[in-house]
């Protein structure tokens, strides 16, 4: 499709001048010389780039700029004027415009200028659109969560899932260790090869090498045959280690010269062969007590850990409860055909109120057993014991403070400006004894104050946020802001 372009100047000659150049150039250009048919414009089109006079007969070109910059912040637009001073230029670049240049034009000049804009317009809806995607509410790839925590999980997979390195994803019991690797695999260069995933705490001490590099007939008692072992099934594809703190200490040398080498040898065979898959190692330990407990090499760890990925517990994304929540009732309600369509609010309490211990396996539990149960079309009851010692504790006052942001300005510019506030005026850190980030403090900050304008109303303060209502819930109870 072709690029559009909007020109707006009152010298006729420059106006058709600009889109003759524009047209040879590739572009649908629309041309008009009052801001009024403009602004219009701008409303009803998505332009790629704006070229705008400043003086016009009925407003100027700032004018244009906010009003672009409200109704589409993706677009960039060059300030083309030839009464031009500094203070303009400012006054320009501040209401939003990519650039700003003095009349006569060189055509040469401006065409480089209006690539660049129309790249960087480019890029920013892409990462729009990438955004979009891993801030989806139902799920990423198989993961259920719309948290920052999640989000950033998710940035980390879109970054590394098409390379080769290995990953260890850390996390208690429950998190969702293994659904994190059947992204990062099937996000993956080798998603259509075999993906193998091992329990090494599941595997007997005495057959796991076997297990994991096959074995020839005869090695030893029992070995009637040749076997593949879980390397050799992986070829091409990823292999998992799950609980790879419980692989015996034996055993980790052997696997360090795979990683190292890129060769093995089965159990009773002098034949190398090529090791080639992509390791994903998960834990439920913290990787380095292991270490001084005993249970796990520091060369192996340090081999295994090229990216880290650590999935917080569920009691730390009280947000995320929610979605994954009317997930599994869905897919329960669906596998034993119950009439089940939805929460009541006291159900919604309750779940807000637990810490979740058990994590992401626990709630999936609780569901599957509240479907089953359950009489009506809403579940009230989860069965889940709410006592005072299991309900989350309130977060800490937030430390951040604004500035006042000057009336008028873009959305774009608004949040830039408190951007720029809470960077200006960040402590030195650490700056909060329980390593609280600024974008936790900032969550609470928001959140507190939108309720507060609404009156404590949440449905009005969830529309005022453009969030989810069960989502915002899990935010009030996650800051303690009840």
């Amino acid at each position: 499709m072709k690029l559009r372009a909007l020109i707006v100047d009152d010298d006729e000659a420059t106006l058709d001048l600009m889109k003759f150049r524009l047209e040879n150039d590739g572009f649908n250009v629309t041309a008009s010389s009052r801001g009024a048919s403009a602004l219009e414009n701008i409303r009803e089109f998505d332009f790629d780039i704006i070229l705008t006079d400043y003086n016009l007969p009925d407003t100027n070109g700032i004018e244009i700029v906010r009003t672009a910059k409200e109704v589409s912040p993706e677009t960039e637009i060059i300030m083309i004027t030839a009464f031009g001073s500094m203070d303009k230029a400012i006054e320009a670049t501040k209401a939003g415009a990519f650039y700003y240049v003095e009349k006569p034009v060189k055509f040469d000049e401006l065409r480089v200028l209006i690539e660049k804009a129309v790249e960087r317009k480019q890029q920013k809806r892409e990462i729009r659109e990438l955004r979009g995607r891993l801030a989806s509410r139902s799920s990423y790839e198989g993961i259920i969560g719309g948290s920052r925590a999640m989000q950033d999980i998710y940035e980390i997979i879109e970054s590394v899932a098409e390379t080769d390195a290995n990953i260890l994803i850390l996390g208690e019991s429950g998190t969702g260790k293994e659904v994190i690797a059947n992204a990062i695999h099937f996000k993956s260069l080798r998603s259509k090869k075999p993906f193998v995933k091992v329990n090494c705490s599941a595997l007997p001490k005495e057959l796991i090498e076997s297990q994991l590099f096959g074995h020839t007939k005869g090695s030893f008692t029992g070995a009637t045959s040749d076997k593949t072992g879980y390397i050799g099934q992986a070829a091409k594809g990823s292999l998992l280690l799950d609980e790879i703190a419980e692989m015996p200490i034996e055993l980790q040398p052997k696997l360090l010269r795979v990683l190292q080498e890129r060769v093995y040898y089965s159990v009773g065979s002098d034949t190398p062969r090529d090791a080639d898959f992509r390791l994903i190692s998960a834990t439920n330990r913290d990787p380095l007590e292991a270490i001084s407990a005993g249970l796990l090499r520091e060369d192996l760890y340090y081999r295994i850990n090229t990216i880290a990925i650590r999935i917080p517990p569920l009691r730390e994304r009280m947000e995320d409860v929610p979605a994954l929540a009317e997930h599994f009732l869905e897919y329960y309600a669906e596998k034993y055909r119950r009439p089940v369509r939805g929460f009541a609010q006291s159900a919604f309490d309750q779940m807000l109120n637990y810490t979740w211990r058990g994590n992401v396996r626990e709630l999936q539990h609780s569901i599957e057993r509240a479907v089953l149960l359950c009489k009506t079309e809403r579940i009230a009851e989860l069965g889940v014991n709410v006592s005072e010692e299991n309900q989350l504790a309130g977060s800490d006052i937030v430390r951040a403070r604004f500035s006042t942001i000057a009336a008028g300005e873009s959305k774009g510019e608004f949040f830039e400006e408190i951007g720029r506030a809470v960077a200006t005026n960040l402590p030195e850190p650490p700056f909060d004894d329980e390593n609280r980030d600024v974008f936790d403090l900032l969550e609470k900050g928001i959140v507190k104050a939108v309720l507060a304008k609404n009156g404590g109303n949440k449905q009005a303060a969830s529309k005022a946020l453009n969030v989810y209502r069960p989502r915002l819930y899990g935010i009030i109870k996650r800051h303690g802001l009840e």
